[in-house]
């Protein structure tokens, strides 16, 4: 067994002696399965992805939507059976990163790590503009001031608001699990409750026949083949994927958890069927309460798409409305601080292997938690923000329509990583034929396809929310930029740390390899 790194002392990481897995000095055993669960639903932020995503899923495959959440499911739940296999055999916080690499080797794997961090950076700076438009309603409701919710298209008002939620959330996640968990219960819990009684009352409005246009459920909405063309149903799955991305940050607590090499596993496949059930249920009760005409309340409408929940819930709930807006909040509240567990724990894996500074791979003594990586992801999201806020016509539905097309990146590499790394067991047995083999391989390809399709699409001026430079589209931009960007940082890299580029560190290799066996983390 290797040496592994105590808490606090990151001078002794993988050598290339080991070129094996190690621990990091994280808190081990301080999240069980409840918590883990409730984690990857805050991550996932079901009131928030949902207010932000069904109105441009709506404008594109209509009353389609509960297909399209179907169909963005399945590759969810491959992938998610790829990432437990995965999991299994090397729980480690650097997840994607880690994995692509005992894959693929590190110019593979560091690309997988870049493109997990690159869409928790954006997501980050998604997840804090949400929280002012809905901390400003929420005021505007108590005080009864319609002018107070005006405030969040002042662009000043609203980085400064937004950089005091990033700050927040910061440090909560510099701190320990055990406080994370707990503010989650809550929060969690609140939001659940609230989205399940909003979707229950629009039932109601329509079984009552005031529904702003009642329209009758039909089996066709769940019919995927119905969607009028494949240009509509891929732009409808990249959205549909960002409502489910999150659950993987169960497995990037793997070393906190207890039962590292089942728990987290578990966790996400719970997540993201509990989030499905959920996700169903509440676009069926708003189609069947709204329509999807472009009416004042109709979910066809484009002055209301970019964020739905924010419409509808007066209408819906009446004097109870300050509940969505409250739940809202807390949604991307509780996801912007939990979300900061993902890249985080992701730099500091690099950081500790060597594909960067070694900075990153410093343990807070007190906290067990990475304290320079959760900073500097902070950092760099509240920038990311900022200038988006000011460019883009639509911060808020660029900046998903681009993480669909980076989750797809990186999701796709990390189930590709599954099938190559369990390559010489495929056939031992029909489960592992299938959770080893065909399930990641089908997702990862689906997700290829999704990723290739959005980078054409994303190209036309058109594209997202019609923001454009030069003619070309906002989104494409942004996703080329992201990734060479990526590239371009990693050949910097290999120049200053050439030791982990030659996989001296952490070597490639082949499930039930010598460094497999080495890297096995103890219970």
């Amino acid at each position: 067994m290797p040496e592994t790194t105590p808490p606090g002392d990151v001078a002794n990481p993988p050598t290339a002696a080991t070129a094996a897995l190690s621990k990091k000095g994280l808190g081990a055993g301080t999240v069980g399965l409840l918590g883990a669960i409730v984690i990857g639903i805050s991550c996932i932020a079901p009131a928030y992805t949902l207010t932000g995503a069904l109105g441009p899923t709506v404008a594109v495959v209509g009353t389609h939507v509960p297909a399209i959440f179907l169909v963005g499911f399945i590759p969810m739940l491959l992938v998610a059976f790829g990432y437990r296999e995965l999991n299994s055999r090397m729980p480690d916080s650097g997840t994607s990163f880690t994995w692509a690499t005992r894959a693929f080797g590190p110019w593979i794997g560091w690309l997988a790590g870049w493109g997990l961090i690159a869409a928790t950076i954006v997501v980050l700076s998604n997840l804090a503009g949400i929280a002012v438009d809905f901390f400003y309603l929420m005021l505007s409701q108590i005080f009864q001031n319609p002018s107070i919710a005006d405030l969040t298209s002042n662009p000043f008002v609203n980085v400064v608001t937004c950089l005091a939620f990033m700050l927040g959330a910061t440090l909560i996640s510099y701190r320990d699990m055990q406080t994370t968990q707990k503010l989650q219960y809550v929060l969690v819990g609140f939001q659940l409750l609230v989205m399940v009684f909003f979707g229950v009352v629009a039932f109601i409005h329509v079984g009552a026949g005031d529904a702003f246009d009642a329209t009758a459920i039909s089996l066709d909405w769940f019919n995927p083949f119905a969607v009028g063309s494949f240009s509509a149903f891929a732009a409808g799955l990249s959205l549909s994927i960002f409502i489910f991305w999150g659950w993987d940050v169960t497995l990037t607590m793997s070393e906190e958890t207890k039962g590292s090499t089942k728990t987290p596993g578990r966790a996400a496949t719970l997540t993201v069927v509990i989030i499905v059930v959920l996700y169903l249920f509440l676009s069926v009760a708003l189609i069947s309460y709204s329509g999807v005409g472009e009416g004042e309340y109709g979910l066809g409408n484009s002055d209301i798409q970019g964020n739905v929940f924010f419409s509808l819930a007066g209408p819906i709930l009446g004097p109870l409305a300050i509940l969505v807006s409250i739940a809202v909040l807390s949604s991307s509240a509780a996801s912007l601080q939990s979300t900061f567990v993902s890249p985080a724990r992701t730099l500091l894996a690099m950081g500790h292997y060597g594909a960067l500074s070694p900075k990153f791979a410093t343990v807070h003594p007190k906290f067990f938690t990475p304290g320079y990586a959760t900073i500097v992801s902070s950092v760099v999201a509240s920038v990311f923000y900022t200038v988006m806020r000011f460019v883009s016509e639509d911060v808020l539905w660029d900046t998903i329509t681009t993480l669909g097309m980076l989750i797809c990146f990186y999701y796709g590499l990390t189930a590709f990583a599954c099938v190559w790394y369990f390559r010489k067991q495929w056939f031992a047995s029909a489960r592992n034929a299938f959770f080893q083999f065909a399930a990641p391989l089908v997702g990862g390809l689906i997700l290829a396809v999704l990723f290739v399709t959005t980078l054409i699409e994303s190209a036309n001026p058109d594209y997202g929310s019609g923001s454009n430079i030069g003619g070309v589209g906002l989104v494409f931009i942004l996703g080329v930029v992201i990734i060479l960007l990526g590239i371009v940082i990693m050949v910097v890299q290999s120049r200053v740390r050439p030791e982990f580029f030659r996989g001296r560190i952490l070597a490639a290799g082949v499930a039930g390899d010598a460094n497999e066996t080495a890297a096995a983390l103890p219970e």
